[in-house]
């Protein structure tokens, strides 16, 4: 593994800065087809277990539910200070569990469990027990923290005591949403969140043995500068997380009704929005982080930093990942699973959900099973942008023949310092490393598709 040091090169990023995909899968969730439904789903489950060692399990549930809205917010969410809400979601849910855990054997572990939201403690503690005692029930939790068990918190929906429930519900990695400390930056984007709501949360997480703490940031908000997001920096690095994202808002009204709330005359310019990415990026370094790729720093230590090194990191819906191998079920409307050489989608709206899975027990309505080429792209895609670099004579084909398109493609990109094609390697260099969504972009076959179909992605910076 290359030192994973990324040089700020201003004129490149400009030059290549264009909208992309983030690649937390490949094929994107732009192929997916509505051919592909709960019979699909099923012979896929059935077929990941007629291998000589199935492998472990990762269990991804989306819980919807908000108290308030974040103007700045993309995700899958219902807005709604009425906790009854959740009530017919949760049976639903319980009732998708009971129908995926018949579909995989006892004996393979669950290597990983992620609650993602909208906001997941919005829901009551006996709510919480009773979706992981459900799901203990169906599937094979682990009893010890030898599994990666995760759950997204909003520092407003949780004192010290909730999260030591948290714990002794089995969870042992927090992901904390900060996003920024500026008062007006939060008037902004209406979250509203005390420091010292933050700090709490991240204290009583060490003082009950959380083996990993993760913070998000956003850069790109209204009234942000580079002095302001410094400040929030500051006490960022002061706090001591694990982990730290840096996510580059992505301001894009036309497909997200509550980005509108945002008055785009208090965005920051682009060029402050770029003097702001590099000033982050030059202070976790300094501070002592990892940088792990696009938008993701990590401690030397933590398992992010270390399953770099040792070449086993991976990508997927969450984000960067320790657990590559595993087959993810996603549970609840919206989740996205990968299964074999699969992706699914469950139904987007909550009533169309809970209506499929009463009737069918599944939800699925939308996936793709990839072919060959598509196995072989996902396995460069990922060894770029996780590792920054692949040896070429270990994917199985004559790479150099195979992708002469892409080899021819990418001479630009090393004439710009970008990366280098040296003996068996392709090694993205420092000044590459920002612009590694662009590097892998050279491999998707489908990119043109999308882009001629209207497809919009963020920008890659």
């Amino acid at each position: 593994m290359t030192e994973q040091l990324p040089i700020f090169d201003e004129e490149l990023i400009r030059r290549y800065d264009r909208q992309g995909p983030r690649y937390t899968s490949y094929p994107t969730a732009v192929q997916f087809t509505e051919t592909f439904g709960n019979a699909q789903y099923l012979e896929h489950a059935r077929a990941s277990h007629a291998v000589a060692e199935p492998v472990p399990l990762s269990l991804y549930f989306h819980i919807p539910f908000c108290a308030t809205v974040c103007y700045y917010c993309g995700c899958n969410k219902i807005v709604t200070k009425n906790r009854a809400h959740t009530i017919a979601y949760l049976e639903s849910l319980h009732r998708e569990v009971e129908h995926q855990g018949q579909l995989f054997d006892r004996a393979r572990p669950v290597a990983q469990l992620h609650w993602g939201g909208g906001t997941p403690t919005f829901l009551a503690e006996d709510q919480m027990q009773a979706l992981m005692d459900h799901t203990r029930r169906h599937f094979s939790l682990l009893d010890h923290d030898a599994g990666e068990y995760s759950i997204e918190i909003d520092p407003r929906t949780v004192d010290p005591a909730k999260v030591t429930f948290l714990r002794r519900l089995g969870f042992n990695r927090l992901s904390l949403g900060v996003q920024d400390f500026e008062p007006a930056v939060q008037r902004a984007v209406n979250r509203l969140q005390s420091e010292e709501q933050t700090l709490a949360v991240m204290q009583a997480a060490r003082d009950c043995r959380f083996t990993s703490i993760s913070v998000d940031l956003i850069y790109g908000l209204p009234l942000q500068s580079v002095e302001s997001f410094d400040r929030t920096l500051d006490k960022i690095v002061a706090a001591n997380p694990d982990r730290i994202s840096v996510f580059n808002y992505a301001h894009l009204p036309s497909m997200f009704k509550t980005q509108r709330q945002i008055n785009e005359h208090e965005l920051p310019a682009p060029q402050v929005k770029l003097n702001i990415l590099r000033h982050a990026i030059t202070k976790l370094i300094d501070a002592g982080y990892v940088y792990i790729g696009m938008d993701h720093f990590a401690k030397p230590d933590d398992e992010l930093a270390i399953a770099q090194r040792e070449g086993t990191l991976s990508r997927n819906f969450q984000g960067y990942a320790t657990h590559g191998e595993c087959d993810i079920v996603g549970l609840g409307v919206s989740s996205i699973g990968r299964i074999g050489n699969s992706y699914s989608q469950n139904e987007r709206d909550l009533e169309r959900y809970c209506q499929r899975v009463d009737d069918e027990g599944l939800a699925v309505f939308r996936g793709i099973t990839l072919n060959a080429d598509d196995q072989l792209r996902r396995r460069v895609i990922n060894e770029l942008i996780c590792h920054f670099q692949l040896e070429r004579d270990r994917f199985g084909v004559d790479f150099d023949r195979y992708f002469a398109d892409e080899i021819e493609a990418l001479s630009g990109m090393a004439a710009d310092g970008l990366l280098e094609i040296d003996g068996r390697w392709l090694r993205v260099r420092p000044a590459g490393r920002l612009l590694i969504r662009n590097i892998c972009m050279v491999f998707d076959r489908y990119l043109n598709e999308a882009t001629e179909a209207g497809r919009r992605f963020s920008k890659v910076i």
